[in-house]
């Protein structure tokens, strides 16, 4: 493969840690880019695979104007912005598998804190109320609940809601049968929301799946049913699902949101029945390893030619992987 270098590559990470963490890699030169400033000046131009920085919004015309470019890899599971921006000539990759374990954590995380009344039960328990207030609360266990999602965010959250005995019911774009049954069809929202006690938002941010929490959606679930999106803050319409908490109808537990970041006089903060974290689902300490085993792997893989996994866009590959498997860190 072409580098600077005769059998040579060059790959671009976002900071020295990154360099650090994912450690030598054979015929791999890698340089440290933010993907905001100057290319020329951080001497990035014969980059040919670039990792963006995590969180951070990367000046996609810089990066569209690497002569060399062939591979954008992502830090993140969802590539909304990156397939938006990134030239139809480049590859891109998104890092499946790396976050499902710390999101799909959070997202029963939230579903027990809400039904179990954690956050209320910490108001009351606060310095200037100190409220003993013992009552009878919803468990996990026995509740119906609805995972929209059946990629691997989806699947995450299914086998770690099997432990806790509920009845559970999957949904995705198209139905099939997997290793663990039956996977409906989104068309069949509108026939399983009504039965459902939580729905989880798992899926990708994509036109069929933008807005797809509406008002009609959120209608169709029964009185006390609770919302929890660890999915892309823009899969509900957050004026829908506001006026149903105003109403006192629906909970919600939400780690992302439409806006993001939430402003701080948004009514959203102050709505009755939601439970907001900002953003945490892949942010934790299991990312950076992860995230270090994924890209090594990743890299070495294009510096030998192979077929890169997780290909989300762009040119073709040759071959393509049944499945992604996360190396260990």
């Amino acid at each position: 493969m072409a580098g600077t270098e005769a059998g040579t590559v060059v790959v671009s990470l976002p900071d020295r840690r990154w360099i650090d963490l994912v450690g030598p890699v054979p015929a791999v030169r890698a340089v440290v880019w933010d993907a905001g400033s100057d290319p020329r000046r951080a001497g990035v131009l014969d980059a040919e695979f670039l990792v963006p920085p995590y969180m951070k919004q990367a000046d996609w015309s810089l990066v569209n104007g690497l002569p060399r470019l062939r591979v954008v890899q992502t830090l993140t599971a969802g590539y909304e912005d990156a397939i938006a921006n990134v030239s139809p000539r480049v590859t891109l990759c998104n890092a499946a598998g790396v976050h499902d374990a710390s999101t799909s954590e959070l997202a029963v995380g939230l579903a027990l804190a809400q039904l179990r009344g954690i956050p209320a039960a910490v108001h009351a328990a606060g310095a200037e109320r100190g409220r003993w207030q013992p009552r009878t609360l919803r468990s996990l266990a026995d509740r119906r609940v609805l995972v929209v999602g059946a990629g691997g965010l989806g699947t995450a959250i299914a086998a770690r809601l099997e432990p806790f005995e509920v009845s559970l019911t999957r949904v995705a774009s198209r139905a099939r049968d997997d290793g663990r049954g039956h996977v409906h069809a989104a068309a069949e929202l509108p026939a399983l929301l009504p039965e459902q006690d939580v729905v989880v938002l798992a899926c990708l941010l994509n036109e069929s799946t933008r807005g797809l929490a509406d008002a009609r959606f959120l209608a169709a679930m029964p009185d006390g049913a609770l919302l929890v999106n660890v999915a892309r803050g823009a899969v509900v319409d957050t004026d829908a699902l506001l006026r149903e908490l105003c109403d006192r109808r629906l909970l919600a537990a939400l780690d992302v949101v439409e806006p993001e970041p939430l402003p701080d006089d948004h009514p959203l903060w102050s709505a009755p029945g939601v439970l907001l974290t900002p953003h945490l689902g892949g942010n934790t300490s299991a990312f950076k390893p992860r995230a270090a085993a994924f890209l090594r792997d990743q890299i070495a893989r294009f510096a030998a030619g192979d077929t890169l996994q997780a290909i989300v866009a762009g040119p073709p590959a040759p071959g393509s992987p049944s499945e992604i498997a996360i190396p260990a860190p």
